[in-house]
């Protein structure tokens, strides 16, 4: 049997809500923006979208939908495959290391989009 020491949302509802709500953001944020795209832009219009406070937290939401989504999923994927079931004795051993891999690579991409929004 799988735990959830590493899920989460701590139950299997919380995930998959807080998956779909994540979709829903990362879906807007993308429509937007390619909206804006496909209008036509040019350095000084996008420069001046993004230096607007709504747009920075809209931005901000769409990163954290992003690493939220994410993790569930990639949780939900190691913990389906990499078992002591499929891969022996390692498999527990494997499926750690493969989500403190993650954990640590979405942090960084985090931390590094904040950086970059809010010119830290």
């Amino acid at each position: 049997m799988v735990t959830a020491i590493t899920s989460m949302g701590r139950s299997g509802l919380h995930d998959w809500l807080m998956q779909r709500v994540s979709a829903v953001i990362i879906l807007a944020y993308v429509l937007y923006v390619g909206g804006v795209v496909a209008s036509g832009v040019d350095y000084a219009s996008w420069k001046a979208l993004y230096s607007q406070t709504w747009m920075r937290i809209f931005s901000l939401l769409a990163l954290l939908s992003f690493g939220a989504h994410a993790w569930v999923g990639l949780w939900s994927v190691f913990t389906d495959y990499l078992t002591e079931r499929m891969l022996g004795a390692v498999g527990d051993k494997l499926r750690f290391l493969a989500q403190a891999l993650s954990a640590v690579i979405m942090f960084t991409y985090i931390v590094w989009g904040i950086q970059i929004l809010w010119g830290l």
